[in-house]
């Protein structure tokens, strides 16, 4: 079992930064790949990034490519999400995910999610 808490969340002017954080307990962190995926209220969720067991290996949603970095401390148990240049199409639910193999985009592929955390980009 892993147990995932989002944090870092908030109200945010457009243009703005966040960094969310994904602390991680549990079974050995630096054996999942990790994944932040976001619902805004009315769609369905969407990925965002995923980052290999290693931190060698990334993916982005077009959407944020260029804006988000995902990174990882594995001696800290930790995956982050920076936020950079954020729109008001950026509010959502976040959510951080724990994939036991290999990075992945769809939701199915991941074992572990934690509860989330709201971000909201106001105009």
């Amino acid at each position: 079992q892993v147990q995932l808490v989002e944090s870092g969340g908030g109200l945010v002017q457009a243009g703005g930064s966040l960094r969310l954080s994904c602390a991680a307990s549990g079974r050995i962190f630096s054996t999942y790949a990790m994944g932040w995926f976001r619902q805004a209220p009315g769609k369905e969720r969407e990925f965002v990034a995923t980052i290999s067991e290693n931190g060698g290996s990334t993916t982005y949603a077009g959407s944020v490519k260029g804006r988000f970095t995902i990174s990882r401390d594995n001696a800290k148990n930790t995956v982050y999400l920076h936020m950079n240049s954020l729109k008001p199409e950026d509010t959502a639910v976040y959510c951080c995910a724990a994939r036991s193999w290999g990075t992945g985009t769809r939701t199915v592929e991941y074992d572990y999610w934690g509860q989330g955390t709201q971000v909201t980009v106001s105009s």
